[in-house]
């Protein structure tokens, strides 16, 4: 009689060395995979360190030879001693630079920025424009060196997305491979600009990929600490801004003026963006109405910068200068609201004349100036009760930041990496959280997901209003030799009744139609020509349009949460 133990344990043996072995096939076939993926991930984040890197000096610099500075740090106090024509040709010579850069090597002579890169994540597979994005950040180095009043972290971040993609098409990288490559990138290229690995990261996370998917954070994390390391190599562990003193918070007492003080950036962030599109939409009537020459719009811009930058060459550049002196409190109350309307005003113009740039490092100045005078007042009235007024200024640099990127939880901690002080989180917190509540009722969720509304690219209500437009009609139409294709008699009388789609057009544009007519298919042809009669091409099923779309869907689920 066998022995029933002696069975067990064998039993139990040879499942031990069939999981062995199938762990080993496992370790073999996907192992190497992803640990090579990670040698990528690291590599393409050291690329985009690098690019970010080499971007910010390149700015600082061009900026120096242009000014005559040695100090780019200090640049609009050196501004003001230079001669008023200077302050006027710098920028006119920029813009023209940057449009016939823009006009020569993109289609549009428009300047891609982070927008683009989110739009590459959600519906390209990860990928940008090569050839735009390249003349894009040439043109933004020439924008932020002549006097262009814009943030420098659009430009690294697409220049970040043109590494990425030139990767993935080498290694001919699926979707989600691609989009993953884009957030390493992307993270990188933060976190060098800004010595902000922890932010960067999440940044990447939150505002280009747009979820946390736990396969994407380890590589992604790699990339970012990668381009972490560069930027500590070249200007040392150190702050972007040091404040004056670590700010006191009297929690129970101070912290509804926090509140309200979130709720006032969120309306500075709306007014912020409004100004931009109200600024595009008249520059865009002027150009249509006058026929301006595409590749004049940014020297016309520059011209308005330049004027302005006369009296106030706090406008100049990324504005560090003029966010420093508010984060130490040495501006009076009036400078500081004067120099946020100023800053809104000189921002819209840089963007609307397609000069280049991004607007982050700009909401960190118009923040952090109207937080200083909303502490002033704050702390006039009840002084017994309050902490330091630079608090505010803190405070109200990462809530109107947040706003406008739509991206509060990247931005506070970009705000505590930028300034080094981890102490008054809680306040930063408070006012981030009103001020993106708040805007994102009032604008598309962000300044970015705005501008691609603009453009008809639907990303802000998420992937069930954006994914029909992946799919085009002609992709998941049955062709006539389909065996169940629709009755091609029955095609012609639709046809006849105008009721059909261009085999070009999306899915989003054809589902309206079956909800509209009530038919169960519609005729997809190819228009030739204006006189040439519509080629039939096959039929678009209703259902299959369906299919398609619940298999999209399906799919970014996964990828979301896996």
């Amino acid at each position: 009689m066998p022995d029933p133990t002696r069975s067990n344990l064998s039993d139990h043996l040879d499942q031990a060395v069939a999981a062995c072995r199938s762990g080993w096939q496992v370790l073999r076939q996907r192992g190497p995979g992803q640990i090579q993926f990670w040698f990528i991930a690291l590599a393409v984040g050291t690329a985009a360190g690098f690019a970010a890197l080499f971007f910010r000096r390149g700015i600082e610099a061009l900026q120096a030879f242009l000014y005559r500075t040695e100090d780019v740090h200090r640049l609009h106090s050196f501004a003001e001693t230079l001669p008023w024509y200077l302050l006027l040709v710098i920028p006119i010579c920029g813009g023209l630079i940057v449009g016939l850069i823009l006009h020569r090597f993109t289609p549009d002579g428009r300047v891609r920025s982070v927008a683009d890169v989110i739009e590459g994540a959600a519906i390209a597979d990860g990928r940008v424009e090569v050839r735009a994005g390249i003349a894009s950040a040439l043109a933004s180095l020439i924008t932020l060196s002549s006097g262009g009043s814009s943030g420098r972290e659009g430009p690294v971040v697409h220049m970040a997305g043109v590494i990425s993609t030139w990767v993935s098409n080498r290694i001919h990288a699926d979707g989600i491979t691609g989009r993953d490559l884009l957030g390493c990138a992307v993270a990188a290229a933060v976190s060098a600009s800004f010595n902000a690995p922890i932010a960067g990261a999440l940044f990447a996370l939150e505002v280009v990929l747009r979820h946390f998917a736990v396969h994407a954070f380890a590589p992604i994390v790699i990339a970012s600490v990668a381009g972490t390391v560069i930027s500590r190599i070249e200007f040392g562990d150190v702050t972007e801004f040091t404040l004056a003193a670590p700010g006191a918070l009297e929690f129970y007492v101070e912290l509804p003026a926090f509140l309200l003080l979130g709720l006032l950036s969120g309306l500075i962030a709306v007014a912020l963006m409004k100004a931009i599109f109200l600024a595009e939409n008249v520059a865009n009537h002027v150009q249509a109405r006058t026929g301006l020459p595409r590749w004049l719009r940014p020297a016309v811009a520059g011209g308005l910068l330049g004027a302005l930058a006369i009296f106030y060459p706090h406008i100049i550049g990324v504005g560090y200068e003029t966010t420093s002196l508010a984060l130490t409190g040495q501006l009076a109350l009036h400078e500081a609201i004067v120099f946020a309307v100023l800053k809104t005003v000189a921002v819209a113009i840089t963007i609307a004349g397609r000069m280049g740039g991004g607007v982050f490092s700009p909401a960190l100045m118009v923040g952090a100036l109207s937080g200083l005078g909303f502490g002033l007042v704050a702390t006039g009235f009840f002084p017994e009760v309050s902490g330091s007024y630079t608090l505010y200024a803190l405070a109200g640099m990462g809530a109107v930041a947040a706003a406008v990127l739509g991206a509060p939880i990247s931005t506070t901690l970009i705000v505590f990496e930028l300034t080094g002080d981890w102490q008054t989180g809680i306040a930063v917190m408070v006012s981030v959280s009103m001020s993106t509540a708040l805007a994102s009722r009032l604008v598309d969720r962000s300044f970015f997901l705005t501008q691609l509304e603009r453009r008809g690219i639907h990303l802000a209500a998420g992937p069930q209003a954006y994914l029909l437009a992946m799919f085009k009609a002609g992709s998941v139409m049955r062709k006539p030799d389909h065996p169940r294709a629709a009755d091609a008699d029955r095609c012609w009388d639709m046809i006849g009744q105008g009721l059909y789609i261009d085999s070009s057009a999306t899915l989003e544009a054809a589902m309206p139609m079956f909800d509209r007519a009530g038919v169960a298919f519609v005729p997809v042809v190819r228009l030739p020509g204006e006189d040439a009669p519509p080629e039939l091409l096959g039929a678009l099923f209703h259902v299959d349009a369906l299919k398609a779309y619940n298999r999209a869907l399906a799919a970014t689920a996964a990828e979301e949460h896996s």
